[in-house]
């Protein structure tokens, strides 16, 4: 089990950013949440068998079409708080 905190810079509010996140999660069931953040940027949690996690992790460095990354900033953290399911936070 890998869980890791993400936050992500770039145009990456306004561009389905989260919505296409969840869903990418839910095909490699990652467990977590993804968020908007104040200062334009998504942070999230993102739980799982470290393949799937790399696996998004990868694709966060694209994202969704019209996003335009600019950094994926990542810290694995202690994986205490397990999550059933995958979620957009507000």
């Amino acid at each position: 089990m890998k869980t890791v905190h993400v936050r992500i810079t770039g145009k990456v509010q306004g561009v389905w950013f989260r919505q296409s996140t969840k869903q990418e999660a839910e095909t490699h069931s990652i467990t977590g949440w993804i968020k908007n953040t104040k200062d334009g940027a998504v942070e999230g949690v993102f739980q799982g068998a470290k393949n799937d996690v790399d696996a998004l992790l990868h694709w966060c460095h694209n994202g969704p079409p019209l996003s335009k990354v600019e950094e994926v900033l990542v810290d694995e953290i202690d994986g205490e708080n397990t999550f059933s399911t995958f979620s957009i936070r507000y």
